[in-house]
């Protein structure tokens, strides 16, 4: 006799590039009999003192996260996480600084890899504490595989028609040009130097990040000018500052600035993308788009080489423009599939065969969460945390009236714009057909930013 399963609290912070990954995690979850909760990460933090006790699927395991893991532990919930961030990396070393802590890491359970890569970078970190590391993959893959890139076959027709034969520009530029420009992590100054005067990686990293940004700014005219008959459109990371872009495109009728749904679409239907160093020229990768990585500049350590590695690479602003129009023109291809694939083996599982979503399903199964809830914690343990979460909500609920804030509402419905129940239904259900599954999942709406599927 089983007890009462384990829910699943899925947190999305960015909606265009995690939601639909997530909803099918969800799928893959409630169909082996699990509750779920997905929804805005920021308002599932603000409830999560009134959710079922359950298993909660970090997305990131940064100092940042720190207090939420503390809170979550104290109510009784446990933690499984991932780096959504983990695919494309800077140097271990770098790494471990910005995107993991030992705090963190101590309270999760359960760890999730991208690939062996990321299993090597994880066992080698020195906070790490042993924490059982699972090879799954992740969901954003399978949603580029071929049995479910149709998922987004209509939208991908649909930008075809309205935009034709179109250049997509992907940008990822948030470090030096944020949504909010005093949270340009990379501009500080107080990162320029270390001990000893030696510039740090930090300022390194900047300085690159601003010589491409600005690079690309010139870019955008000239290839505007060498492809006068065809749209480009402009893709910014979900946490850029649109408006440099939209001041370029102000001269420029057929150069389109635009951050809607997904990127895979956008991927599917365009001629060709150019971008630097950035997980979208991964995506294309997987799908088969020709991707040219431009790199006016080489920054040796602070480059991020694996997106790169599977793009045809342009080193100069004509050297771009005759790559684009040789691609355009059916002249010139993807990079070869083989190598493509010789050079993704070791950073993603799950490129065929078993679907990342059923893999993670696995390990919370064979964790035993599907049998029961996560074992009760003590009345003094789920107090403090509950009057913690309370204290922390109100601050964070004051922070988004703050113009400027990381929690400033403007930001947040940047990142996680409004959906509905229907809508998620219906990709539940485009979903199903695709994999003769899930016909019995359903989607419930509990608050304006958080759904049950069931």
């Amino acid at each position: 006799m089983t007890d009462k399963p384990s829910t699943i609290i899925i947190p999305v912070e960015s909606q265009v590039r995690e939601l639909d990954a997530k909803i099918l995690l969800a799928c893959a979850a409630a169909e082996r009999g699990f509750p779920v909760i997905i929804g805005s990460r920021a308002f599932i933090h603000f409830q999560v003192d009134s959710l079922p006790r359950g298993v909660y699927l970090a997305k990131s395991m940064r100092t940042l996260s720190i207090r939420m893991f503390a809170i979550l532990r104290d109510l009784g919930h446990e933690i499984v996480g991932w780096d959504e961030e983990g695919l494309v990396r800077w140097p271990d070393d770098e790494y471990y600084r910005w995107r993991l802590s030992p705090v963190t890491l101590k309270e999760l359970s359960h760890l999730l890899a991208w690939g062996e890569d990321d299993v090597r970078v994880l066992r080698g970190y020195p906070g790490y504490p042993g924490t059982p590391i699972h090879l799954t993959g992740n969901p954003r893959i399978d949603l580029l595989r071929p049995e479910l890139r149709l998922f987004y076959q209509q939208k991908a027709d649909m930008l075809k028609e309205q935009y034709g034969d179109f250049i997509l520009i992907n940008t990822n530029f948030s470090k030096v040009n944020h949504f909010f420009p005093r949270l340009s992590e990379l501009k500080k100054p107080a990162l320029s130097l270390e001990a000893g005067g030696k510039e740090t990686f930090d300022a390194g990293k900047g300085r690159l990040k601003q010589v491409l940004f600005e690079h690309f700014q010139e870019m955008l005219p000239a290839l505007c000018q060498a492809m006068p008959d065809h749209t480009i459109v402009v893709r910014p990371h979900p946490a850029e500052n649109h408006r440099p872009w939209l001041e370029i495109a102000k001269c420029y009728p057929k150069l389109k600035i635009i951050n809607e749904d997904s990127v895979t679409p956008w991927l599917m239907a365009a001629k060709v993308l150019v971008a630097n160093g950035c997980t979208t020229m991964i995506e294309a990768a997987v799908l088969g788009t020709p991707t040219v990585a431009y790199q006016p500049v080489i920054g040796g350590r602070y480059d991020d080489d694996l997106p790169n590695e599977v793009s045809h690479r342009a080193y100069s602003l004509e050297e771009l423009c005759l790559l684009v129009q040789e691609i355009v023109k059916g002249e010139k291809g993807p990079v070869d599939e083989l190598e493509r694939r010789r050079i993704l083996a070791p950073h993603i599982t799950a490129l065929d065969g078993r679907l990342s979503c059923d893999r993670m399903v696995d390990v919370l199964v064979e964790a035993g969460y599907l049998q029961s809830l996560p074992p009760a914690v003590p009345m003094s343990s789920y107090l403090r945390g509950w009057l913690h979460n309370r204290v922390r909500t109100v601050s964070k609920k004051i922070n988004m009236r703050r113009s400027g804030h990381r929690n400033n509402f403007a930001y947040h419905q940047h990142r996680f714009p409004g959906v509905t129940a229907d809508e998620i239904q219906a990709r539940i259900k485009r979903l199903g057909e695709l994999l003769g599954r899930f016909s019995d999942v359903r989607v419930e709406r509990r608050s304006k930013y958080i759904f049950s599927i069931n």
